[in-house]
C-alpha cells in the first residue's frame, strides 16, 4: 500500500510529507483548496505526463515521492522490475521518484535507480486503482473484466493456461512436420535423380586422394619413361654391369687363396654383387610403380574430374560424398515415413484440441453462471446508492476461434444500463461522471476483490449527492476499505465520518504567496471540519452537535 508520499514544489504545494495507512483515509477541503493537486503530484510517479505547469511558479524544478509497502511484492511488480534489470530486496519498500524541470523534460527513478516513465505506468496499475470523475482505466478499461470474473467465480485458469499451450505445441509441431513433407515431396524427383547420379558414380571415401597419387605416378612415368628404357638396357643382358661384376667375383674367387689381399678384394666384390642385385631390382620395381599406361591414366583422369564435379555441385568435398548419399537416402526415406508421422501429430493435436475444449467450455459455463451471481449481486449495492433504475448485465460472450487463448473462449464485458428498458453499453460510454463512481463502488463491494491494486482511490464519488445516498457510500467504502487501503477525496460529510484517518487540504495566502498544506486531523480536528461540511462558512454549535453523532454513528 502507499504509506508516503512527498511533494516538492507542485503548483501550489512547496513542500509536503504525508503518511498513510489501511483503512479508509479521507481527504477533506473547500473548493478550490488543492485536492487535485495532490492526484497530479501522484499521477506523475504513476507515470503521467509530466507538465511543465506542474512545476510551482518561481521554481526550476519539482519533484514527487511516493513509498509502497508490501507484505509480498507482487508477482506482476517483481516481473516488470526484473524485465527492467532493477533490483528490490526482499521486504525492502518500493520507492518511486520523479522530477520535473520547469523548463520541459523529467527523469525517473526507482530505489533511486533510473527508470523509464513506460515503466513506471507498467507498474501503476498494479500499485494504485484510481477512480474519478475521467477515469479510463481500472474497472472501465473491459481487459480486465474477464480476469475480475474468473477470481469471483473461483475459477482456476492454470489447467486450462497449460491444456491451451499443449495444444499450441502439438499444432505448431504438426504444422512444422506438414511443411517439410511437402517441401520434401516438392523436392522428390531432384532428390531421386542426385541419388541415382551418386550411386551410378558410387564415391569411396579416401578415393580422391588414391587416384591423385596414382595419377601423379604414371604421370611421372610418363615424364621418365625414356630415361627408364635406356637403364633397362643397360641392366639387362649379359653384358650388364651386374653380370660384368658376377664373371669377375667367380674369376676372382679362384685365386683369391693366394694373397690376402686378392681375398679382401673378392670381398669388396661380393659386395658390389649384392648392392648392384638390390639396385637393379629397386630399378625394376621403379619400373612397374612408373609403369605409363595412357588407358589407365585416362581413366584416372576421368573419375577424378567427375567425382569433383558432382561435389561442387552438391557444394561439398569429394570425401563428404558418401554421407551425401546418406542424406539423400534419409530424405527419400522420411518421405516415405513422413506420412506416419503426420498420422501421429494430427491425432496429438486433435487429442489437445479436444483437451482445451472440454476445459474452455466448463469455464464458459462457470463464467455464465458467476455472471448472474455478480449481476444480481451488484443490483443490491445500487438501489442505496440511489442508481434503482441502473443494472449491470455481465456479457459473456464465445469468441471467434482465432481469438481463442490460453484465457479460455469468452469475452467478457461488464455492460449497465441507466434506465428502465435502456440497452446495456460500456460503462464508460453510458453513465456520467458521478454514477459511473458509484456504479464502479458497487461492482467492487460485489467483487470483494482480493489482490490488484495496492490502493485504491476514489476522486469525489459522492459528487452531487447527500444524505441517505452519502451515507451508503461512506458505509460501502469503509466496507471496501477493510481488506486493504482506501483513499476517498469527498465533499460529503457522511463519508468523511466513515474514514479510520482523516486529512484536510487548505490553501491560505499572505497576500503575495499562496501555499496548499495537508493536515491529519484528531478527534477535535474531525469534528471542526465535519461540522465546517455540514454547516458552510460558518460553524454552528448544531453543525458541531450533528457531527458528533455522524462520528459517534460510525
Amino acid at each position: 500500500m502507499l504509506t508516503r508520499l512527498s511533494i516538492r514544489n507542485i503548483v501550489l504545494i512547496e513542500a509536503l510529507e504525508l503518511e498513510f495507512g489501511r483503512g479508509l483515509g479521507v481527504l477533506t477541503g473547500e473548493t478550490g483548496a488543492g485536492k487535485s493537486i495532490l492526484l497530479d503530484a501522484l499521477g506523475l510517479v504513476l507515470g503521467n505526463r509530466a507538465e511543465s505547469a506542474l512545476v510551482r511558479g518561481g521554481e526550476d524544478k519539482a519533484a514527487v515521492t511516493a513509498t509502497f509497502e508490501f507484505a509480498a511484492l507482487p508477482a506482476a511488480v517483481a516481473e516488470a522490475l526484473d524485465d527492467a534489470g532493477l533490483e528490490l530486496e526482499p521486504g525492502e519498500p518500493l520507492l518511486i521518484r520523479r522530477q520535473l524541470k520547469a523548463d520541459g523534460g523529467s527523469k525517473a527513478w526507482i530505489n533511486d535507480q533510473p527508470a523509464g516513465v513506460a515503466l513506471l505506468r507498467e507498474l501503476a496499475p498494479h500499485l494504485v486503482e484510481l477512480h474519478g470523475q475521467h477515469d479510463d482505466r481500472g474497472l472501465v478499461n473491459p481487459r480486465g473484466h474477464r480476469l475480475l470474473l474468473d477470481r469471483y467465480a473461483g475459477a482456476d485458469a492454470a489447467a486450462l493456461a497449460a491444456s491451451w499451450s499443449g495444444w499450441r505445441g502439438a499444432q505448431q509441431r504438426l504444422d512444422e512436420a506438414r511443411e517439410r513433407l511437402d517441401q520434401a515431396k516438392t523436392d522428390q524427383d531432384l532428390l531421386l535423380a542426385h541419388l541415382s547420379e551418386l550411386t551410378a558414380l558410387e564415391p569411396q571415401s579416401g578415393e580422391e586422394a588414391r587416384l591423385a597419387g596414382t595419377r601423379a605416378a604414371m604421370q611421372k612415368g610418363e615424364k621418365l619413361s625414356g630415361d627408364l628404357e635406356e637403364l633397362r638396357h643397360i641392366w639387362e643382358g649379359s653384358d650388364s654391369p651386374l653380370a660384368s661384376l658376377r664373371v669377375a667375383a667367380r674369376r676372382l674367387d679362384r685365386i683369391a687363396e693366394e694373397h690376402p689381399l686378392l681375398a679382401e678384394a673378392l670381398a669388396a666384390l661380393d659386395r658390389a654383387v649384392i648392392e648392384a642385385g638390390e639396385a637393379e631390382e629397386r630399378l625394376q620395381r621403379a619400373a612397374e610403380a612408373l609403369d605409363h599406361d595412357p588407358a589407365a591414366l585416362d581413366f584416372a583422369e576421368t573419375r577424378l574430374f567427375e567425382l569433383r564435379a558432382i561435389a561442387r555441385k552438391h557444394r561439398c568435398e569429394v570425401d563428404e560424398l558418401p554421407e551425401k548419399m546418406r542424406e539423400l537416402r534419409a530424405a527419400l526415406d522420411a518421405i516415405e515415413g513422413g506420412e506416419a508421422e503426420l498420422d501421429a501429430l494430427e491425432d496429438a493435436a486433435r487429442r489437445t484440441r479436444e483437451r482445451y475444449e472440454t476445459q474452455a467450455r466448463a469455464l464458459h459455463v462457470l463464467r455464465v453462471e458467476a455472471a448472474g451471481r455478480l449481476d444480481a449481486a451488484v443490483a443490491g449495492e445500487l438501489a442505496p446508492l440511489k442508481l434503482d433504475s441502473a443494472s449491470l448485465r455481465t456479457a459473456v460472450t464465445e469468441l471467434p476461434e482465432e481469438r481463442w487463448g490460453a484465457h479460455g473462449m469468452d469475452g467478457v464485458e461488464f455492460l449497465i444500463s441507466t434506465n428502465p428498458g435502456a440497452e446495456h453499453a460500456p460503462l464508460g460510454k453510458i453513465a456520467s461522471g458521478g454514477e459511473l463512481s458509484r456504479f464502479i463502488l458497487a461492482l467492487k463491494v460485489a467483487l470483494a476483490e482480493q489482490g490488484g491494486a495496492a490502493t485504491v482511490i476514489f476522486d469525489e464519488i459522492d459528487r452531487g449527492v447527500g444524505g441517505a445516498v452519502a451515507s451508503a457510500i461512506g458505509e460501502r467504502l469503509a466496507r471496501l476499505a477493510g481488506g486493504g487501503q482506501l483513499l476517498a477525496v469527498t465533499h460529503s460529510p457522511q463519508v468523511a465520518a466513515r474514514g479510520t484517518t482523516h486529512y484536510m487540504i487548505a490553501k491560505s495566502s499572505d497576500g503575495t504567496v499562496t501555499r496548499t498544506s495537508v493536515a491529519r486531523l484528531d478527534e477535535a480536528g474531525r469534528q471542526e471540519e465535519i461540522a465546517r461540511m455540514l454547516s458552510g462558512a460558518e460553524v454552528t454549535p448544531e453543525a458541531r452537535a450533528q457531527a458528533d453523532r455522524l462520528l459517534e454513528g460510525v
